[in-house]
């Protein structure tokens, strides 16, 4: 006969575990429901017009619902879902808000329309509580200033002032200093070697049209080049790939010549078109370097993938070259190939420096005006940068941060 109380206590252990899962299962599934019914919904929604817009932004603001609070744990709230109603429309979901944000900005609204809106709590488990709904329909109002550019507004109008005030400055006639240029001092000693020599000179003016103010800062320094070949007695040849750009250019040369006293120099036949084509007008350039052997070379304006084959033809025969363009990729070849070269924005400050011009002029000085301004924010905003990450509770981290925000701009949109 078998023994109960042998059995009993074997079956013991067996029954005591499969309770205890049954009792944990049970505890979870009651926790879960009441999380469920228990979550809190958001209040106190308040929805207010977002400020420097144009009519397209709204600003949802509401209080973290009660399961939301930093000191509750453990946390059963995942996100806030935002809805939004038009009108008559239904409502539309439009965003899902991280637990711990009591703030929405809807940039999505069309001005002249009012909306409503409401918010919902969503648990860790896809539970949803009551909703909260605006009381009122907002209609966002259209700004005429946005007060977050007033200092950007203020840079801009620095800069423009000192253009300004140094053209008005320039047109009557106090001397404004421009820093000699390297690359335009050398072009009386490249005029005067080709004179020398007996041998002609090359300007190529680019291969753009007189759309490109590359090409038209070129022509300027044309305007200078046939100048002092016109006192040198010298031959300058102007091959262009552009029919307008010959006939501006050879304005600026008969003007030179008659400017310097020479007006028999100038001759037209040295100034014409060959062709549209690339690298058909560049073979010709190369193959009239190869055969006459220019003793200077001018390579000035908008230029591409011929710039290489232009100046390593014009340093083979042994000429003195001068290059300038704003094209960054070709300066490279420029920089290598020849011996004194105009690099982006010197090209446009040598137009100025060359003719003197009040308007140019004025430009120049008042965009030097616009760096000295630039250097000095970003030599004071790395200074304060450095001051925050050293002393965070510092004056600095204050100054750091509305530099950053307001200044710059770099806070909300």
């Amino acid at each position: 006969m078998r023994n109960p109380i042998f059995f009993a206590r074997l079956d013991t252990p067996q029954r005591m575990g499969s309770r205890l899962m049954s009792v944990v299962l049970i505890l979870a599934a009651w926790t879960s429901c009441v999380v469920a019914a228990d979550i809190a919904p958001p209040t106190d929604l308040v929805v207010k017009d977002r400020q420097n817009d144009a009519a397209n932004g709204l600003i949802v603001t509401w209080t973290l619902s009660a399961d939301d609070a930093p000191d509750v744990q453990p946390k059963h709230v995942m996100q806030y879902e935002i809805a939004r109603q038009s009108g008559d429309t239904e409502w539309s979901s439009i965003a899902n808000i991280p637990a711990g944000n009591d703030r929405f900005e809807d940039t999505n609204c069309e001005p002249g329309k009012r909306y409503r809106y409401r918010v919902i709590t969503v648990s860790t488990n896809g539970d949803k509580s009551a909703a909260v709904e605006s009381t009122e329909a907002m209609q966002p109002v259209m700004n005429w200033i946005d007060t977050r550019r007033l200092w950007f507004g203020g840079i801009v109008a620095f800069i423009c002032g000192s253009v300004i005030v140094c053209t008005e400055l320039a047109k009557r006639g106090m001397g404004l200093y421009v820093r000699p240029i390297a690359a335009l001092t050398a072009l009386d000693e490249a005029v005067g070697r080709a004179t020398e020599m007996g041998r002609p000179m090359l300007f190529v003016p680019g291969l753009m049209d007189l759309d490109q103010i590359e090409t038209v800062a070129g022509l300027t320094v044309l305007s200078k080049v046939a100048k002092t070949a016109a006192e040198y007695d010298a031959a300058l040849e102007v091959p262009t790939s552009r029919s307008l750009v010959m006939t501006a250019a050879q304005e600026s040369c008969e003007a030179a010549c008659l400017e310097a006293g020479r007006p028999e120099s100038f001759n037209p036949d040295r100034i014409y078109y060959v062709t549209d084509e690339q690298f058909g007008y560049v073979a010709y350039v190369c193959g009239w370097m190869t055969r006459e052997k220019p003793a200077a070379c001018f390579f000035l304006g908008k230029f591409f993938a011929e710039s290489l084959l232009l100046a390593e033809t014009g340093n083979g025969v042994g000429a003195i070259q001068i290059a300038g363009t704003a094209e960054a990729p070709q300066l490279p070849f420029f920089v290598a190939a020849c011996d004194y070269t105009l690099i982006g924005e010197e090209l446009f400050a040598a137009s100025a420096y060359l003719s003197r011009e009040p308007q140019q002029l004025g430009t120049l000085k008042g965009q030097d005006a616009g760096k000295v301004l630039a250097a000095a924010l970003l030599l004071g905003g790395c200074l304060l940068a450095t001051w925050a990450a050293l002393q965070p509770n510092s004056p600095g981290a204050t100054m750091n941060e509305y530099f950053r925000e307001v200044i710059l701009n770099k806070g909300e949109a």
